[in-house]
């Protein structure tokens, strides 16, 4: 019965240490996925801003070339 102690106290312990390292490298990991996500958004937003002025100089450049038509 000791000797079953022994091993499951030993055990036990080598399980609790996985248990901090996985649960450590797990926050880790989603730190990293959640940072990605917020680049990508980033990323997303400023071409989406890009595109918007894109669009803008595009409709200028329309008004300007029928009103020089219609002179």
């Amino acid at each position: 019965m000791r000797d079953l102690v022994t091993i499951l106290s030993g055990n036990g312990m080598w399980v609790m240490i996985i248990a901090v390292v996985a649960v450590g490298s797990w926050f880790k990991f989603r730190e990293r996925e959640l940072r990605s996500h917020e680049e990508l958004r980033t990323r997303e937003m400023q071409h989406l801003h890009k595109m918007k002025e894109l669009e803008i100089e595009l409709e200028k450049t329309k008004a300007r070339a029928s009103s020089g038509l219609a002179a």
